[in-house]
């Protein structure tokens, strides 16, 4: 019998095992999210209770990012790989908030993030967004999809959270951010977070997740995510805990986090 597109898209979603995305979707408290989700972020939470409150941090981080970005840096173009299903303020909300015109190009693999993204994530009127369906490691496709909407001779905003977790060692992740940000002109950005291996009950919930995930979640130390900056300058307060990247009084208290993050600039 010969499958169906519809067949295809059931495949990909593979909504009988747990997704990074969905997973986070659902423990930001979004409704993008399967039973198998559910279920594996209730497991983390009962073994990590803090996840949540990290999820939010790294979300809160992206928004002041993209608004020095788009602000005090002047950036104009976005690409932002490992996009997640959409919540509030995403990076084209904020960004374009501060400037009407930015450009922002979403990069994803997974078709529900996807199908969210073109419904939900639409531009102002002066600006464009665009949605490309690949993988992080196919960084040749990502960069000449991208220029269909991005000047890459002008500076550009990369901003990758979460996503070199999604990669094992033997792929060699730091390799795949020099790719992207060789192809970017000076005076370009990588904003960056990621998860670290500083908690051993969170190790213990990454290691259950792991085990029935369509994908695995990989934690580092600091050191090993400050490297992901290497060649570049870091802006201050350099690579620090999510909630401690110039926290705003809207963030409330500051709290200990597993999760780091930075943003560098290319000379």
């Amino acid at each position: 019998m010969n499958s169906t597109p519809q067949d295809a898209l059931a495949d990909r979603l593979q909504a009988d095992r747990p997704h990074s995305a969905r997973v986070w979707n659902y423990l930001l408290g979004g409704k993008d999210n399967y039973i198998a989700d559910q279920q594996v972020g209730d497991v983390i939470i009962q073994m990590f209770p803090d996840i949540a409150r990290i999820a939010r941090e790294q979300r809160r981080f992206l928004s002041r990012a993209v608004r020095f970005l788009a602000g005090e840096a002047g950036v104009r173009q976005f690409l932002d790989i490992g996009t997640g299903l959409p919540t509030v303020d995403n990076t084209h909300e904020v960004a374009q908030r501060v400037a009407s015109s930015s450009r922002i190009v979403y990069v994803d693999n997974d078709p529900l993030v996807l199908v969210h993204a073109r419904a939900l994530l639409t531009s102002s009127p002066e600006g464009v967004c665009d949605y490309l369906d690949a993988d992080v490691r196919d960084t040749d496709g990502i960069l000449e999809k991208a220029a269909a909407t991005l000047d890459f001779t002008q500076p550009i905003a990369l901003t990758m959270l979460g996503i070199m977790g999604q990669l094992p060692d033997s792929e060699n992740p730091a390799s795949i951010v020099n790719r992207l940000l060789d192809a970017l002109p000076s005076g370009s950005y990588l904003a960056l977070s990621d998860g670290t291996d500083t908690n051993a009950a969170q190790n213990e919930a990454i290691r259950v997740y792991n085990e029935s995930s369509a994908s695995s979640y990989h934690v580092r130390s600091p050191e090993r995510i400050a490297g992901f900056f290497d060649g570049l300058d870091l802006v201050e307060p350099g690579v620090v805990m999510t909630s401690r990247w110039r926290p705003e009084d809207s963030d409330g208290a500051l709290a200990e986090s597993t999760a780091v993050c930075g943003v560098g600039r290319k000379s």
